[in-house]
């Protein structure tokens, strides 16, 4: 996203009828529509879910959390929130 002048975007009606919210100031106008779900657009939502599908699996293969927070560079504490995340929920 880049700087654009709304004097050459906006009709001289609107941008006097803005100026009088905002002279002088940088606003951001959003998209119109739904905005995408994080991590969706560039893949990144599917990459943390794989990794922390493997991490639950060796997790449950035995690997201790120690050993799977080196192993991806994590936090102890951020391998048991994930291993917490990913247990099935156990029927009632």
């Amino acid at each position: 996203m880049r700087y654009r002048n709304a004097r050459e975007l906006l009709p001289a009606e609107l941008l006097s009828r803005i100026q009088k919210y905002c002279e002088g100031c940088l606003i951001y106008i959003p998209k119109r529509g739904k905005k995408a779900a994080w991590g969706k657009s560039n893949g990144a939502r599917g990459r943390y879910d794989e990794r922390n599908r493997q991490i639950c699996k060796m997790h449950v293969s035995g690997t201790p959390v120690k050993e799977l927070s080196q192993m991806y560079w994590l936090s102890e504490d951020s391998i048991r929130k994930i291993i917490r995340r990913r247990k099935p929920k156990s029927p009632k």
